[in-house]
C-alpha cells in the first residue's frame, strides 16, 4: 500500500513538474513573438476623409494599415498657422478612450489645443478593440485574448503611424515627438524604445511592473468586491503580460529626452509601479510629481501637465531646430 502511494506520488510530482515545464515553454514562446510582425515595407493604403476645417487647425481622418495589416483610424489635426514642414506630437490614448477624446472640450479646451496652438499637428489613433476598432465578442475568453495583445498593436500602429507621416511633406520628419497618457504611457515608453524616430517622450501618468500595476488601490477594491485573489490576478497578469512590461524596453530610449509625469495619490497607476518606471528610465529623463489622483480626475490638472509636457517637448524641439541650423551648408 505504501509502495503505490509512494508510486502515486512521484507521478503527480513527474505531471506537475511536466506542467510546470510546458507553461514554461508556451510563455517564453509567447513572450517572443509578442511584438513581431511590425513590417515598414507593408503598403500603407493610406486615404484620408472628413476633413474638416476648423477655425484654427484642420480636422482630418487618415486611415492606414497598421500591425499585421489591421486598419488604424486616425484623427491628424494641423494647426493653420505652423509654419511647413510642421512638427508632429503623437498623442497615446489610455485604456478607456478613444481618438475623438483629443476634440472632447474640457472646460473651454480640448486636450490638443496646447499643442495646436504652439504649432505642432497633433496625431491620436484608435488603440486595438476601442473606437472604431472595438469588436463585438461572444465570450469573455476572446475579449481576454485581444486585450493581452493590445499594447503589441499600440507599440507597432505607432510605428506605423510615423511610417504614414514620414510619407506627408507637411510634416518635420526629424520631430516627431510622443506623449502617452495613462495605458499610453505605459505602451509610449515601449514604442518610443523600438522607434529611434521619435525625439523625445512624455509619459503621463505611467507605470512598470506587472505585479505592482495590479496591485492599485482601484483595481484591488475592484476584485475584493467580486471575491477574487489579488494574488492570483496578479499571477495571471504576469505571465500573459509580462512581455508588454515597459520596464523591459525603456532603457532603449536612451539618449533620447524623457519626462515622467506621475500623481501623489493615484488609484489606477500604483506608486510602486510608478517609481519602477521611474527608477528603470534612462537618462537624461526629469520627473515631475503632480498632487491629487490619476490623470482626469480633475481637469486644473490635466492642463497643468499638458502645459509642462507640451514646455518640455518645445525645449527639445528647438535643440533640434538650432542643431539643424548649425549643419545647414552655408548658401
Amino acid at each position: 500500500m505504501k509502495r503505490k502511494i509512494k508510486i502515486v506520488g512521484i507521478v503527480l510530482l513527474c505531471l506537475f513538474a511536466l506542467v510546470v515545464v510546458s507553461l514554461a515553454v508556451v510563455k517564453v514562446s509567447l513572450d517572443a513573438s509578442y511584438f513581431k510582425g511590425y513590417d515598414p515595407s507593408a503598403p500603407l493604403e493610406s486615404s484620408i476623409t472628413d476633413v474638416q476645417e476648423k477655425p484654427t487647425y484642420t480636422h482630418m481622418k487618415v486611415c492606414f494599415n497598421g500591425f499585421r495589416g489591421d486598419r488604424v483610424p486616425t484623427l491628424l489635426l494641423a494647426p493653420k498657422s505652423a509654419a511647413r514642414p510642421m512638427p508632429c506630437v503623437i498623442f497615446l490614448h489610455g485604456i478607456g478612450q478613444e481618438k475623438d477624446f483629443v476634440e472632447e472640450q474640457f472646460d473651454g479646451k480640448t486636450v490638443a489645443d496646447p499643442f495646436l496652438n504652439a504649432g505642432y499637428a497633433f496625431a491620436a489613433f484608435d488603440q486595438f478593440t476601442r473606437g472604431e476598432r472595438k469588436k463585438k465578442r461572444e465570450s469573455s475568453w476572446g475579449d481576454l485574448k485581444d486585450f493581452r495583445m493590445r499594447a503589441a498593436y499600440t507599440v507597432n500602429d505607432t510605428r506605423r503611424l510615423i511610417d504614414y507621416l514620414d510619407t506627408r511633406d507637411d510634416i518635420a520628419h526629424d520631430r516627431i515627438y510622443l506623449v502617452g497618457a495613462s495605458y499610453g504611457a505605459i505602451t509610449g515608453s515601449t514604442a518610443a524604445a523600438f522607434d529611434k524616430r521619435i525625439r523625445a517622450v512624455v509619459l503621463t501618468y505611467g507605470g512598470g511592473n506587472m505585479r505592482a500595476m495590479l496591485s492599485s488601490r482601484a483595481t484591488t477594491e475592484e476584485l475584493r468586491k467580486k471575491h477574487i485573489p489579488v494574488a492570483l490576478v496578479q499571477l495571471f497578469g504576469w505571465y500573459f503580460l509580462s512581455a508588454s512590461d515597459p520596464l523591459r524596453y525603456i532603457d532603449e530610449i536612451a539618449p533620447r529626452p524623457i519626462l515622467l509625469q506621475n500623481g501623489t495619490d493615484d488609484s489606477l497607476i500604483a506608486s510602486a509601479a510608478a517609481k519602477a518606471l521611474q527608477d528603470a528610465a534612462p537618462e537624461p529623463k526629469t520627473i515631475k510629481i503632480y498632487d491629487g489622483d490619476h490623470i482626469g480626475t480633475d481637469v486644473k490638472t490635466v492642463f497643468v501637465v499638458l502645459n509642462d509636457g507640451l514646455d518640455f517637448i518645445k525645449q527639445q524641439d528647438a535643440k533640434i531646430v538650432s542643431e539643424e541650423s548649425r549643419t545647414e551648408p552655408a548658401s
